[in-house]
This record gives C-alpha cells, sequence and structure tokens, in this order.
C-alpha cells in the first residue's frame, strides 16, 4: 500500500517538517511497513530530507498527475481552506482515496454555531486588549458572517465534499465539525467526520527517579496574543509565592519582556525559574520527562503539539478552558491534568495548584499518563488510525 501526505504549501522540507504534522505522520506510515512520502510545492531546498517530493503548484491541481503517483490514499494537509479545492478535487479525481486534515478546533464559520464563533473571533482578536483589537473582532465578524456566508463558506464546502475522510484533531473537534459539515451536506457529509490527531514523537523516558516539582511552559512567546507571556508571568509571579518548593522551566525563543521579569525576581526566587531559549528535540525531551506539569498560558490552539508531546512524555497539562482550546478537554480526561474553569490569573493559578496537589497525593502517574496518550497520538498509533479508514478492496 501506498499512502502519502501532502501539504499545497512551501514549507522547508527537513528535520524541523519530518518532526510534526503531515512530516512525521509520514514517518509513522513508514514505521508501519508502508510507502509513504510527502509532497509539497516549491523548489528543492538544500535540507530537503529524502522522503519529500517537490512538484511545481500547477501539477497539485492536476488530476493526469496525482494519477501517475500510484498512490492508494493520500492525507491532505490543507484545512479546508477554499483556496485549496482544486488540490482536493484533482486527487479526487484521480480515484485516490483521500483524507482531508482539519487542524482547527471546528469553529471556523459562523454556522458550525454562532456562539461559539463569536466566541473564537473574539480571543483570537486579542479579547478587546487595545482599540486594535477591537476592529480586528468587528471586522473579521462582519466579513465572515456576510462574504463569508456567501463566498468561502459555499468554497469550503466544496473542497470538504471532495474529501472521503475529515479527519479532526480531537473529539470536540469533531463534533462541531460534524454538525458544520451537516449543514454544508447533510448527513452524507457528516459521517465523514473522524478524529485523528496530530501525531507526536516525544515518549517517556523513565530514568527511574521521582520527578520534581516542576512545570514546564513550551512557546513561540513572540506571540503576545496567542502564547500570552503576560499571563504566564503574573500567574509564575503569585505561584512562587504561593509555593516555595516548585521550579519553573520555560522553553522557547525568550522575549525582552521575559528576561525583564527574569531579572526582576528576587535572588531566593531566580534560581528556581530556568528560561532555556529554544530547544532541540532530544533536550525538550529530557526537560519533560523530568517535569510534572505542563502549563499553557494560551489563549487559543488549534491543537497544542506541545501538550501532546508533554502528555506522551508523562506530564500532565494545566490550560484553560475555552471553545479555542478544544483539545485540551480531551488531554485532561485521563487523570492527565485540570483546566482553569476562568480566563484569569487567579483560576490559572488555582488550576496549577490543584495539579501539583494531585501530583503530592499520588492521583498521577508519569508512566499511565504516557500509556493513555502514546496509545493515541504516538506517530505510529495515528499512521494505524489512518490506515483503518481506508477499504482494504
Amino acid at each position: 500500500m501506498r499512502i502519502f501526505t501532502c501539504t499545497p504549501v512551501a514549507f522547508g522540507g527537513g528535520p524541523d517538517f519530518f518532526a510534526r504534522d503531515s512530516g512525521l505522520l509520514c514517518h509513522g506510515l513508514q514505521s508501519l511497513g508502508i510507502d509513504s512520502h510527502a509532497i509539497m510545492p516549491g523548489k528543492i531546498r538544500a535540507d530537503d530530507e529524502p522522503d519529500l517530493i517537490r512538484t511545481a503548484y500547477a501539477n497539485l491541481e492536476s488530476a493526469s498527475w496525482w494519477r501517475d503517483q500510484k498512490i492508494d490514499a493520500l492525507v491532505l494537509y490543507a484545512w479546508g481552506r477554499p483556496k485549496f479545492r482544486k488540490v482536493a478535487r484533482a486527487i479526487h479525481e484521480a480515484g485516490i482515496f483521500l483524507i482531508l486534515n482539519q487542524d482547527n478546533g471546528g469553529f471556523i464559520s459562523p454556522l458550525a454555531g454562532w456562539r461559539g464563533w463569536l466566541s473564537e473571533k473574539w480571543i483570537m482578536s486579542g479579547q478587546g486588549a487595545d482599540l486594535r483589537s477591537w476592529l480586528r473582532f468587528v471586522i473579521s465578524a462582519l466579513k465572515e458572517s456576510t462574504l463569508g456566508l456567501l463566498i468561502t463558506d459555499p468554497l469550503r464546502a466544496s473542497h470538504l465534499k471532495h474529501g472521503d475522510i475529515i479527519a479532526c484533531v480531537s473529539p470536540q473537534a469533531a463534533e462541531v465539525c460534524r454538525n458544520l459539515c451537516y449543514r454544508y451536506g447533510g448527513r452524507k457529509l457528516a459521517s465523514k467526520v473522524r478524529v485523528i490527531p496530530h501525531a507526536v514523537e516525544l515518549i517517556f523516558q523513565d530514568s527511574g527517579n521521582k520527578r520534581s516539582k516542576q512545570i514546564i511552559c513550551v512557546g513561540r512567546w513572540s506571540d503576545i496574543v496567542q502564547k500570552r507571556q503576560d499571563r504566564m508571568m503574573a500567574v509564575f509571579d503569585r505561584l512562587l509565592v504561593s509555593d516555595r518548593n516548585v521550579s519553573l522551566v520555560i522553553a522557547g525563543e525568550c522575549t525582552n519582556a521575559m528576561r525583564d521579569w527574569n531579572a526582576s525576581l528576587s535572588d531566593s526566587d531566580k534560581p528556581r525559574v530556568s528560561l532555556l531559549g529554544k530547544l532541540d528535540r532530544s533536550s525538550l525531551a529530557a526537560w519533560m520527562a523530568e517535569s510534572q506539569v505542563f502549563y499553557s498560558p494560551s489563549s487559543f490552539e488549534s491543537f497544542g503539539i506541545a501538550a501532546a508531546e508533554a502528555l506522551c512524555s508523562g506530564c500532565s497539562v494545566v490550560a484553560q478552558q475555552s471553545v479555542s482550546m478544544a483539545s485540551f478537554e480531551w488531554f485532561v480526561s485521563e487523570n492527565s491534568g485540570t483546566l482553569a474553569n476562568e480566563d484569569n490569573t487567579d483560576a490559572h493559578l488555582k488550576a496549577l495548584t490543584h495539579e501539583l496537589e494531585a501530583w503530592e497525593k499520588g492521583l498521577r502517574n508519569a508512566s499511565n499518563i504516557s500509556k493513555s496518550w502514546c496509545q493515541r497520538l504516538h506517530a505510529g498509533q495515528v499512521a494505524r488510525e489512518v490506515v483503518k479508514t481506508i477499504p482494504t478492496n
């Protein structure tokens, strides 16, 4: 069987690409003995790995080109976007079994549910933090509830109808997407929705040592609206005072604000906070393997790959409960975390404190957490879920 993956955007094709999303799923399929390559448009780059096929974008919209690839099935990472509908159509017309990955929480249209959609627009625009945030919210909401319904939604529906499977990254996202697909194409389209999460590669490293009372955060901290370094620092200021035994590890490229915050800590608190900068995969795995809790202060996440990696490494997870953090309701469902019931510093602090106490009381077990989530999220397991959806004759 030949099952390939494809993303119609000219990303880099080096080790970072094959450590997540379509690249990592390609390797997961190979681990099952399946012939698999990843396909992307663009010119060949120096760091492209051998498992990547580059081609002209026009070929991605050509049914004859796809037929020539002799592929049984393909997982397309095109997010259901209207601009890539011709790619989905070409694959479908080539007779290839098509799985459409939907990297979102489902609320991509008012038709998915007006209340949830408006909440997500508000969150993703910056929650009224300043005038620009308000303007982003108003303009985005007006555009998508008018032109979006008239133009974008029909084109997105056309894209999705070319798929044999519509793959959502969490049960909550699948529920919302199923409702949207029912509005787009009735029961037939809604029945195509499945849960197929993003793949991860980190796994539990059992050193035999007891885990430290340590919280790890991983983020692209320069993204102020999404990753929310301010929320993280405000919560940690309070936690450092309320719990004198906890240590904090923050990975990801540091901002000036984070460096200033760290410099302002008292002499007794500074040793308990580690600003690590951007880490390679093995270093990140090592830090996760000795931490108890992964904390995400994000305002929204389409999935949360770092959190998924932490679960597979044996950490439990803390984040906010939100329509824009759909995967996290799933992530905490196996004695594996706590969600803050409100989005404020007090509620986040309470959730972190509760989770640390759960570890202290023996209510969390790193090996059990890792086992539960590797069975769902590890690349080989996700690849098996993909294979299960494909007809055998």
